[in-house]
């Protein structure tokens, strides 16, 4: 297929997004109301940024990416098939899996596309901006003990994923592969378990695969088939969805799906949770805080600059999730009277580092530059002129009075008589403002 039908599919994506959004129920499971909706039929959830101040993402926080609606599948009658290149093709229920020797691993998930809405010039598809992932704590079997257990043959080159979600309209049916290498990895697994609990159904219950450091299109949901192939699978979301040119493209640019490869490995990458963009707050201790992950190259370090990136300081790794869960971090920050262009930056042990420019690509995946914050801090002075005075009154009032300081201190206690909130701690700094601004 030409990329011109590439086009045409997500741009149908994009444009039914407020139809979609209309759409009756809000998915099988309650999600948190801080949540952002992208589509409720099929599901695509994004987490807030308040998630990435989380070790481990709750269930209701974390993103869900759907190409088709959301399937049931019983698991007392659940049986996984696997067959192809091996040996004896075998049926395997939920007991039966949960029977084999059990691994858990922390993780993290990412839509390749997470990001997608910074890219200029737009373009289509979900419009993730930074929450279209999550870090969770997965468990179930090693896709290597169940490959084994069915006698895969040395001719298998790539593991074909096959979900019971059903395709919607004349789409094609989302089916991936990943090479032989990734699925016999003893971390690449057939999850039954997130946070402790059964896999939810928007998760992809009752078994879903999990690829540590990939990118969530690999992490099929809903498992009901594995076939193991002696090539890549010929189907659309391997062949025409999914792929990237592996460099930067002049933007605007396509490139034909036969000269790109598959979205494999996430790339190095770190979000700000606090402080929000164009913030105002008083001086005085602060944080820069959020999280940061890496992907086949482990995590190394997160800086943080306070000046648009001509300064970098080390921030501090504040969890310990392992070798594929992401690390929240924190940077202290006293914070004096000023405007801030606050950012955070990422290295992986290979010492690449996040760009301060993206790269364009023509399917907006894996976005991961540099994020920028933009803060002011006002005086305490300011704090309370801002909060005390200018919420009853406008600025032009203030401004033509022109009094000495005796007089405004006589001005601010009246007010306070008239209900002004002055905390009494900051009345002379609230005087010595207003003296010092508006004098005669």
């Amino acid at each position: 297929m030409s990329s011109s039908h590439t086009f045409t599919r997500r741009g149908f994506l994009g444009a039914s997004a407020a139809t979609l959004l209309t759409a009756e129920g809000a998915g099988p499971e309650a999600k948190h109301p801080s949540m952002i909706f992208h589509s409720r039929k099929p599901e695509d959830l994004e987490m807030p940024l308040d998630g990435f101040l989380q070790a481990i993402t709750p269930i209701d926080l974390f993103y869900v990416r759907s190409h088709h609606y959301t399937p049931t599948v019983e698991a007392e009658s659940f049986s996984l098939k696997v067959s192809g290149e091996v040996g004896t093709p075998v049926a395997l229920s939920l007991k039966d899996l949960k029977k084999m020797p059990r691994i858990e691993l922390v993780g993290v998930m990412e839509c390749a596309g997470n990001g997608r809405s910074f890219y200029s010039p737009r373009l289509p598809g979900l419009q993730w901006s930074h929450g279209g992932v999550g870090n969770a704590r997965w468990a179930g079997v090693r896709l290597a003990d169940v490959l084994k257990k069915a006698g895969v043959k040395a001719s298998a080159k790539h593991i074909l994923f096959d979900g019971a979600d059903v395709p919607v309209g004349t789409m094609p049916k989302f089916q991936r592969t990943i090479p032989i290498k990734k699925a016999l990895d003893p971390d690449t697994m057939l999850a039954f378990e997130m946070n402790g609990q059964p896999l939810p159904q928007s998760h992809g219950a009752p078994l879903r695969v999990v690829v540590p450091g990939w990118g969530g299109d690999c992490w099929v949901k809903w498992l009901t088939g594995i076939q193991a192939l002696d090539k890549e699978f010929e189907g659309f979301f391997m062949k025409t969805g999914y792929r990237h040119p592996g460099k930067g493209v002049p933007p605007g640019t396509a490139v034909d799906p036969a000269q790109m490869k598959p979205v494999e490995s996430m790339r190095v990458k770190s979000v700000i949770a606090t402080p929000k963009d164009s913030i105002v707050f008083p001086q005085g201790m602060s944080r820069v805080a959020g999280a940061a992950w890496s992907g086949e190259v482990p995590l190394a370090k997160v800086e943080v600059s306070l000046d648009g990136g001509r300064s970098w300081n080390p921030a501090r790794l504040t969890s310990s999730n392992g070798r594929w869960g992401w690390q929240t971090w924190d940077y202290a920050w006293n914070a004096t009277p000023g405007s801030y262009r606050v950012q955070a930056r990422a290295t992986d042990a290979s010492g690449y580092t996040q760009p301060s420019e993206q790269e364009w690509n023509p399917s907006g995946y894996l976005w991961n530059a540099v994020q920028t914050v933009r803060a002011e801090v006002l005086p305490l002075q300011m704090t309370s002129y801002r909060s005390s005075c200018l919420g009853c009154h406008n600025e032009d009032l203030i401004r033509g009075q022109k009094l000495t300081r005796a007089q405004w201190e006589r001005e601010v206690e009246k007010m306070m008589r008239w209900g002004a909130q002055v905390p009494a701690e900051q009345k002379a700094n609230l005087i010595d403002y207003l003296a010092a601004r508006y004098k005669p």
